[in-house]
C-alpha cells in the first residue's frame, strides 16, 4: 500500500494549478475544484468516452494503472495527463484500490449535446476497498465490509467500544459492542476491507490491514450519529445499546452515504444489533490456525470452508461464511439446525431439487441494492423475476421435508406475485443491456409506447417499399434507400444514372461515385419516423425508471426473501457434504440442555469431548485416506500429547477443535460419533512466527498468545497448545510449559490438548487427575521410521527427530552425526541412571527403605546426599551392572514374540507368563 506521503502528493487540486488558477480554462478549473472538494481521492474526471487525471494524480494513475502518461497543452502551461477507457474501467479502478488509493468518480451529469457551454460534472461515487459496488469489483460469495469503530464519549477509559459494519453492496449493517479486547476481537473477526476510525480509539497492530479512513468527527458525535440512524431505524434505541454503538454505526451510515454521492441508502432496511458472546468466538489466532479461510498451503481446497463449499448461489456462499465465521452457542438453535440437515440427509430428492433451484438464483442481495440506487438495468430486472420465479418451486421442494426449521424457511418464503408480475410485464425476455437503447419495455405494457412504436414502424415499412417503387418509377435498378445518423433517410444513385434523376430528388450528399437524394415526401416521413422513435426511447425510458422505483419499495420484502434462500442454500450444502464425507450427527450435553453419563472411557466424566473415530475434514478430502482416532476430554481435563514430528499431533489437536465448531454452526461432524459441550471459545497456540515490523520476536509471541489464552479461557473453553515454551532454553521453556499445564488444570479448567516434545511434562499425569498422557505410535525397523498416525494412552519413549529429519533429505552425513550424537547421550544417560539405581540401593539399605530398581538420576544424587562418594557410588553401580537372571528371561521371550502375528489371546498369556517370571 502506497505511504501517506505517497497518497498526499496525488490528493486533491494540484498546487501547480492552483498557481495560475484564474487563468486556467474552464474545464481544467472545474478539475481542479473537484479535487479541492474530494482531497482525500484521486479525481478521475469523465472527458468523453475517459476518465482523465492530470499532474501528480495523472502520474500515479500512469504508474499503477500502467496507461501512457501524455499531456494537455493550453495557454496557461502544459500538463501531466493519463486517462482509463469509461468502458473498460473495472479493472483500472481495481488496481487503483490495491495500491492504496481512494478514487473519486467525476461524471458528466449532463447531455454534452445539450450544454450550452462546459458540460457539468460531479462526483457521482466515491469508491475505496470498503464502498464498492461495481459486480467485476467484487467477489460474488463473500462479502465486503466497511466499518467504523468507536469509543464511548460518556467514558473515558478503555472499556466500552462499538463496532459497526456494512455490506454497502447489499444492504447488510450489523452494530455490537464489547469492552476493548473483546470489541476488538469481533472487529478482527469481521475483518473489514476498510476502517472509519473515531476520535480518541487507539488501535493495536490488526491481523489484517485494512485501509483506514479519517472521516469528519463531528459524524461521531452522539447527536449527529442519532439523526443518521434514525433515517435506518426510526427508534435508535431500539437497535443500539450503548453510547460506543450509536457513535460507530451512525458515523459508518454517514460516511457510506458521503461515499455514495450523500444521499441515503434505501436498501438498508435493517440495522441488526448482536452480542458477541452469542456465538462461539474465534480469534483471528484461532482463525488463522486452524485454517477455516485461509491455508499456508498452495494446494487447491485446503480450508475448512472450501471443503464445505457446495453452495449453488452466491447468497449461500456467503452466508455459508458467516455461519463458519460466528457458530451458535444457543443449544437449541444449534439443533434446529442439525434437525433440519438431518431431515436433508434423508430426503436425496428434495436436497436435489432444492440444489437444482437454487442454482438458478441469482444474487438478490445486491439486485436489490442496485435497484434501490437507481443503478439496476433491464437485464437486472429479469433476473430478479427468475429467482422469485423459483420461490414456488423451492416451497414445493421443502413440503414434505420433517424439520421445524425448514418449515418455518418454507412459510416465510414470500412469492412475491406482484413484482413478477409488474416485471413479467413491463420487461422483454431479453432485453439490451443498456436502458438507454430502446427495446426494454415489451409490447402491451403502455398504449402510449405502443402507438409511437406503431408510427414508427409503419414510417419504416413505407421506406422499405419505396425503393421498389422508385426503381420502378426511374427505371434505375441499381438505385438504393437507406440510412444514416447523420444525413438521415436517403435515396443513392450512381453517377451513370443520374439523367434519370426525377425534378421532386433534392440533393443531399454527394460521393464519389454516387449522389443522394431525398423527397418531399421522404422528409415529412423520415421526420415522423424520428419524432415517434425519439418519444418512444424518452417514454421507454421514463417507464423503466418507474417500473425500477416499484421494484424498490418493495426491497424489504425482497430482502427477506434472499435471507431465506441463503440459510436454505447453507442447510442444503451441509447436507450434501454430511452425506458424500460419512459425516455424523453430534450430540450435546451438558448445560441446560443436560446430558446423560458414559461410561466408555474411564476418564470421561460424561461432561467433556467424547469423538468416535473423528478426523480431520481438510486433510481426509486432500489424501483420499485418514486414519480416525478417538477423542476423550474430560470437563476440565488436559491431555498432553507426545509422539514423533509428523506423526499427526497437530493435526489431531485442530480435527478435535473443527469438530466443535462444525458442530455448533449447525453441521453434521467427520467421525462414527461425537458427544460434545457447548464450547463459548476455542483458543489456539499453534505455530510460530515473530513480527519482526512490531518488534516481537517468535517466542514473544508465542507467550502474547499463551497469556491471552490464560486470562480469557474460562471452564467452557477448548484450548489447543503446541510446543510451549520451545522458544527459549530448555529448562525454562519445560518449566513455562509445567506451570501453564498446572494453571490451566487448576485455575482455568478448560478442555485441553497440549502437544510436546518436553517428556519431562508427561509426569504432570501424576500429580494431578485431570492431565493424562496420549501419544502417536510410530515403529521403527532397520532405522526407517513408519508413523502409524493413531493415537494411544500414556507418553510416547521417542521423537525420532533424526529419522524425521532423515525423511526430510537432511544431508545423510549430518544424519549420521546427529545419531552417533544421541546415541551417545542415551548411553551416557543409561551409565548414570545405572550409577543411580546403585547408590539409591545402598542408600535404601542405609534407610531401611525399598529403592531397588529405581534407576533415575534422581536416585543417583539421593545416593550422593546420603553420605557416599562419587567414587563409592559407581563402585556400587558395576557391581550391580549384571542384569538378575529373570529378567534375561523376560527379555529372551520379548525378542522371540512376533507381535505383528500374534492375537489378543496370545499377547495375554505372553503377559501372564512374564508376570509370573518377575514374580
Amino acid at each position: 500500500m502506497n505511504s501517506d506521503a505517497q497518497r498526499e502528493a496525488v490528493y486533491g487540486a494540484p498546487p501547480e494549478m492552483l498557481e495560475v488558477r484564474d487563468d486556467l480554462t474552464p474545464m481544467l478549473s472545474q478539475y481542479a475544484d473537484l479535487c479541492e472538494t474530494h482531497d482525500d481521492a484521486v479525481v478521475l474526471f469523465q472527458v468523453g468516452d475517459f476518465y482523465e487525471a492530470f499532474c501528480g494524480a495523472a502520474k500515479a494513475v500512469a504508474r499503477t494503472c500502467e496507461v501512457t502518461l501524455t499531456k494537455r497543452e493550453d495557454s496557461t502551461g502544459t500538463w501531466p495527463m493519463a486517462g482509463i477507457p469509461i468502458d473498460n474501467a473495472a479493472g483500472y479502478l481495481e488496481r487503483l484500490l490495491d495500491a492504496g488509493y481512494r478514487v473519486a468518480l467525476a461524471e458528466q451529469v449532463e447531455d454534452a449535446s445539450e450544454a450550452s457551454g462546459l458540460v457539468d460534472r460531479a462526483v457521482t461515487q466515491l469508491i475505496t476497498p470498503g464502498t464498492v459496488v461495481d459486480e467485476e469489483l467484487l467477489e460474488a460469495g463473500r462479502a465486503t465490509y466497511l466499518g467504523a469503530v468507536a469509543k464511548s464519549s460518556k467514558n473515558r477509559s478503555d472499556d466500552e467500544y462499538g463496532i459497526a459494519v456494512v455490506d454497502v453492496s447489499t444492504g447488510e449493517c450489523l452494530v455490537t459492542g464489547a469492552d476493548r479486547a473483546l470489541a476488538l476481537e469481533e472487529l478482527e473477526r469481521l475483518a473489514p476491507a476498510e476502517l472509519v476510525v473515531g476520535p480518541n480509539c487507539d488501535l493495536p497492530s490488526l491481523s489484517f490491514d485494512p485501509m483506514q479512513t479519517p472521516f469528519e468527527p463531528e459524524a461521531f458525535e452522539p447527536g449527529a450519529a442519532r439523526e443518521t440512524l434514525s433515517q435506518y431505524a426510526p427508534r435508535p434505541e431500539a437497535v443500539v445499546d450503548s453510547d460506543a454503538e450509536l457513535r460507530a454505526v451512525g458515523a459508518l451510515l454517514a460516511y457510506a452515504e458521503y461515499a455514495q454521492g450523500d444521499s441515503k441508502l434505501e436498501y438498508v432496511t435493517r440495522v441488526t444489533r448482536f452480542d458477541p458472546r452469542e456465538f462461539l468466538q474465534l480469534d483471528a489466532t484461532a482463525i488463522q490456525s486452524l485454517e477455516l479461510f485461509d491455508s499456508r498451503s498452495t494446494r487447491a481446497g485446503s480450508t475448512l470452508f472450501s471443503v464445505l463449499d457446495e453452495t449453488a448461489c452466491a447468497l449461500g456462499r456467503r452466508r455459508l461464511e458467516a455461519w463458519l465465521r460466528r457458530p451458535l452457542v444457543d443449544r437449541e438453535a444449534i439443533e434446529a439446525r442439525l434437525d433440519a440437515v438431518d431431515a436433508l440427509c434423508d430426503d436425496a430428492l428434495s436436497r436435489a431439487d432444492l440444489r437444482d433451484h437454487l442454482s438458478s438464483v441469482y444474487d438478490l442481495e445486491r439486485l436489490v441494492a442496485r435497484v434501490s440506487r437507481e443503478r439496476a438495468n433491464a437485464r437486472d430486472l429479469r433476473s430478479l423475476k427468475t429467482t422469485l420465479d423459483r420461490v414456488p418451486e423451492i416451497r414445493e421442494s421443502l413440503a414434505e421435508t420433517d424439520s421445524a426449521l425448514l418449515s418455518k424457511l418454507r412459510d416465510s418464503l414470500d412469492e412475491l406475485e406482484c413484482v413478477r408480475d409488474l416485471v413479467g410485464r413491463a420487461i422483454v425476455t431479453d432485453p439490451p443491456q443498456e436502458i438507454t437503447e430502446g427495446g426494454v419495455i415489451a409490447d402491451g405494457f403502455n398504449a402510449e409506447l405502443d402507438d409511437l412504436r406503431g408510427t414508427a414502424e409503419d414510417g419504416r415499412e413505407w421506406v422499405s417499399n419505396l425503393e421498389v417503387q422508385e426503381r420502378e418509377r426511374t427505371g434505375i435498378d441499381s438505385l438504393e434507400v437507406g440510412y444514416n445518423q447523420v444525413h438521415g433517410y436517403y435515396i443513392e444513385v450512381t453517377n451513370p444514372n443520374l439523367d434519370r434523376v426525377p425534378d421532386d430528388y433534392v440533393r443531399r450528399q454527394t460521393l464519389k461515385n454516387s449522389e443522394r437524394f431525398y423527397t418531399p415526401e421522404l422528409k415529412e416521413r423520415e421526420d415522423e419516423i424520428l419524432r415517434a422513435a425519439d418519444r418512444a426511447d424518452a417514454l421507454e425510458y421514463d417507464l423503466f425508471c418507474e417500473v425500477r422505483a416499484d421494484v424498490a419499495t418493495e426491497s424489504e420484502r425482497i430482502q427477506a426473501v434472499a435471507d431465506v434462500l441463503a440459510d436454505l442454500d447453507v442447510l442444503r450444502t451441509l447436507a450434501d457434504v454430511a452425506v458424500a464425507n460419512d459425516y455424523a450427527r453430534p450430540e450435546f450435553h451438558g448445560g441446560s440442555a443436560g446430558g446423560g453419563e458414559n461410561t466408555s472411557n474411564a476418564k470421561f466424566d460424561g461432561e467433556g469431548i467424547e469423538i468416535d473415530a473423528g478426523r480431520h475434514p481438510v486433510v481426509e478430502r486432500a489424501q483420499g485416506e485418514f486414519v480416525p482416532n478417538p477423542a476423550s476430554i474430560p470437563q476440565g481435563g488436559v491431555a498432553l500429547i507426545t509422539g514423533p514430528n509428523m506423526s499427526g499431533k497437530s493435526t489431531y489437536m485442530r480435527q478435535v477443535a473443527l469438530v466443535c465448531i462444525l458442530a455448533q454452526m449447525g453441521s453434521f461432524v467427520p467421525a462414527d460419533a461425537a458427544r460434545l459441550p457447548v464450547v463459548d471459545r476455542v483458543f489456539t497456540r499453534i505455530g510460530a512466527s515473530d513480527d519482526i515490523a512490531g518488534g516481537q520476536s517468535t517466542f514473544m509471541r508465542e507467550m502474547s498468545e499463551l497469556t491471552e489464552i490464560l486470562h480469557n479461557a474460562t471452564d467452557d473453553s477448548l484450548v489447543l497448545l503446541d510446543e510451549v515454551g520451545r522458544g527459549t532454553s530448555t529448562a525454562d521453556g519445560l518449566a513455562i510449559a509445567r506451570a501453564a499445564t498446572e494453571f490451566v488444570h487448576d485455575e482455568v479448567g478448560a478442555m485441553t490438548l497440549f502437544a510436546t516434545h518436553y517428556h519431562d511434562l508427561t509426569d504432570a499425569a501424576a500429580d494431578r487427575d485431570g492431565v493424562f498422557n496420549l501419544h502417536f505410535t510410530a515403529t521403527q525397523r532397520d532405522g526407517e521410521v513408519t508413523f502409524l498416525h493413531s493415537v494411544a494412552d500414556g507418553p510416547s519413549s521417542s521423537s525420532y527427530g533424526v529419522e524425521v529429519a532423515h525423511l526430510a533429505g537432511v544431508p545423510s552425513t549430518v544424519v549420521d552425526r546427529a545419531r552417533n550424537l544421541v546415541e551417545e547421550d542415551v548411553s551416557n544417560e543409561a551409565e548414570m541412571n545405572t550409577v543411580g539405581a546403585a547408590a539409591n540401593g545402598k542408600a535404601g539399605a542405609t534407610d531401611h527403605t525399598e529403592t531397588a530398581g529405581d534407576g533415575t538420576l534422581a536416585a543417583y544424587v539421593d545416593g550422593l546426599e546420603n553420605g557416599h562418594s562419587e567414587g563409592e557410588t559407581r563402585d556400587v553401580a558395576k557391581s550391580n551392572a549384571e542384569p538378575a537372571p529373570e529378567l534375561e528371561v523376560v527379555a529372551d521371550r520379548l525378542r522371540e514374540a512376533d507381535l505383528v502375528d500374534t492375537t489378543p489371546l496370545e499377547a495375554l498369556n505372553l503377559l501372564s507368563e512374564l508376570k509370573g517370571h518377575l514374580e
